[in-house]
């Protein structure tokens, strides 16, 4: 085994690890750094993601979805089968390697097939017609870091199986609009564009291949590598120059089948019909192949070139390419880490300690230990000093960690049973006696909130 280490040298001497094996100079300072584009999410930040995760949790909860959790690692060939070949995340962008036992395996580079893939082989069909499952978590992607898009990142998704009623649509739009006012990011706008089915994609693929060829020598290096096994992509480049070229492109919403049409036109009604405002994009496209019919994107202006924060659509052929039922499906992924932008400089407060014990003597920190340890297990947030340090510098921590209420403890507190409980906001005491502590503070606590 060989263990790659960043060496920060203080000196000319130098260190190898290999086999178990090191050699570690005294003036030499170790320092392992994170993964380029995995990143911490530190205390402080952390909040902001949880507050995310939570209220996800309580409107899909709402909307009747309940939480499903894959393995991180997949087969490579569920990856190859679900997205596609000529995708670039299966060509240039998955986190792929062999194990012991020389199976392929990837990291998710997202969180659709796998869920499909666990519906398949758990058999969750035989539960229930129509099932309705969400996920969160870490998905992976070898691509250039930049703000908003890293190689571990987090997506948040929802997935609907064995509904082919348009309404449907409508239902997943109007959960996401949800989401995003309970969250407080209303500057996103809702577009949406079909992809058609296999039936009438075909006829519009050819098309748009045969416009493309007029244009090769306007296009980019990769859309002139891709445009006949990946055309739709074409029309998804950012870069100016293939947009320009590709003004004037067909559109795949001027070429739906009659079944397609009609679908598209009732998920317009009913999103209509609901008050969800929405845009049609019919130059939308999505980068996985499953797609057809109703796709779409939450998009933002305040992140720059990646502006989409949500994303998705019908996949109503995916789980039977998979070898499961032919059940239809549609779904989306929000990317955290972008939300976590949006919401900038409006950080969620970390939880504060609700009782400080100031604890003078030795006697006194074994007290305040116990008093702690029962009060917690009473759900109150309580902390105390394990130092032996100063009143003063036990009262500067307790202003540090914003404690709601101090508690001063010493020979003789302990000795009559009673203590100065001090409200850190306005500064008043009570004198508690130290064995209704926790009712007293129950009650404080209740009613500050109460009052709040």
């Amino acid at each position: 085994m060989r263990y790659v280490l960043q060496l920060v040298r203080s000196t000319e001497k130098s260190c190898f690890f290999e086999d178990h094996k090191s050699c570690i100079s005294k003036d030499v300072a170790l320092s392992i750094a994170a993964i380029k584009g995995m990143n911490d999410i530190l205390p402080g930040e952390v909040e902001t993601w949880q507050f995310l995760e939570q209220v996800a949790r309580e409107v899909f909860t709402t909307y009747g979805f309940s939480e499903i959790r894959t393995p991180v690692p997949e087969k490579t060939e569920l990856f190859c089968r679900s997205i596609g070949e000529t995708t670039d995340i299966v060509e240039k962008e998955m986190y792929t390697f062999n194990d012991k036992s020389d199976n392929s395996l990837t990291l998710r580079p997202e969180g659709t097939a796998p869920v499909m893939r666990s519906f398949i082989q758990n058999r969750l069909h035989n539960l229930d017609p129509v099932s309705k499952l969400y996920y969160l978590g870490p998905m992976f992607r070898y691509e250039r870091p930049q703000k908003g898009r890293y190689r571990q990142f987090h997506q948040l998704g929802a997935e609907v199986i064995g509904v082919e009623d348009a309404r449907i649509d409508a239902q997943v739009l109007a959960m996401l609009h949800q989401y995003f006012t309970r969250i407080g990011i209303e500057s996103v706008a809702l577009q949406v564009n079909s992809l058609g089915c296999p039936d009438c994609r075909p006829a519009y693929r050819l098309q748009l291949i045969d416009f493309l060829e007029t244009r090769l020598d306007q296009l980019c290096s990769e859309c002139q590598r891709r445009y006949r096994t990946n055309p739709l992509r074409v029309l998804d480049c950012k870069i100016a120059t293939c947009q320009a070229a590709t003004t004037a492109a067909p559109a795949m919403i001027d070429h739906l089948c009659c079944a397609c049409d009609e679908h598209f036109a009732q998920v317009q009604t009913y999103l209509k019909a609901v008050d969800i405002p929405f845009a049609v994009n019919a130059r939308m496209v999505r980068g996985l192949d499953y797609y057809v019919r109703t796709t779409f994107e939450l998009v933002t202006d305040q992140l720059g070139s990646q502006n989409a924060v949500a994303a998705g659509g019908r996949y109503d052929g995916l789980i039977e390419s998979l070898g499961g039922p032919a059940l239809p499906g549609i779904g989306f992924a929000i990317g955290l880490e972008r939300l976590v932008l949006m919401k900038g400089e409006e950080k969620i407060q970390p939880a504060v300690p609700q009782l400080f014990i100031a604890a003078l003597g030795e006697e006194a920190a074994s007290r305040a230990f116990v008093l702690m340890s029962r009060l917690q297990a009473h759900g109150i947030r309580a902390e105390m000093d394990y130092q032996g340090k100063s009143l003063k510098a036990q009262m500067r921590r307790a202003n540090k960690l914003n404690a709601e209420f101090t508690l001063i403890l010493g020979e003789e507190e302990i000795t009559s049973g009673q203590a100065q409980l001090k409200n850190m906001c306005d500064s008043t005491q009570k004198t508690v006696a130290l064995d209704s502590l926790q009712q007293v503070l129950q009650e404080k606590l209740s009613g500050s909130m109460g009052s709040a």
